[in-house]
């Protein structure tokens, strides 16, 4: 039994230790990445896209309204196969919407995906190149709910990151 309380000393003494050295900060990349010029004009590009996609949409909803207000406008003396192919033109245009808004949203989340990435990487980069010059241990993200840890012993370090990037408080202009 003693033994073991030994052991367990003499692990634990040296942890304590190291313990002590440990220096801990947070970070709102959130914050900062709203602030980034690059995301302007990465949300710049992504309305010029998306508003694209909104013309083509509705060129396909007016040409949908056009074939619907042709055949409702049948005589009833035309003949049922005139009928059922104006019917399966409706729906095909109809199924050609669906296809086209699950086209045109996937575009838009990839070029989303795509033109955020490289902002995102350079705000992690600024991050890590902080945390190495300070020399922190932990940075934690307080804009990530689920991993945030703040302590009395935890310096926020939003505003080196910041500097890092040469950002001001103030969100760029648009």
């Amino acid at each position: 039994m003693i033994k073991k309380l030994l052991l367990i000393a003499l692990i634990a003494v040296p942890m304590c230790l190291s313990a002590q050295n440990l220096k801990f900060g947070t970070v709102n990349s959130q914050q900062i990445f709203e602030i980034m010029p690059e995301k302007d004009a990465a949300e710049k590009t992504l309305a010029e896209v998306s508003k694209k996609y909104e013309e083509e949409f509705k060129k396909l909803q007016d040409n949908f309204q056009k074939q619907y207000t042709e055949f409702q406008s049948l005589d009833e003396n035309t003949p049922k196969s005139i009928q059922e192919r104006r019917m399966q033109e409706l729906q095909e245009s109809q199924n050609k919407i669906q296809n086209f808004q699950q086209m045109a949203a996937q575009d838009i989340q990839k070029q989303q995906e795509a033109l955020l990435a490289p902002i995102t990487e350079k705000l992690q980069q600024a991050i890590q190149s902080v945390g190495k010059e300070n020399s922190f241990t932990f940075i934690y993200d307080l804009s990530i709910p689920s991993v945030v840890y703040y302590g009395a012993p935890a310096e926020d370090v939003t505003p080196l990151v910041k500097a890092k990037l040469g950002l001001k408080d103030t969100p760029a202009a648009k």
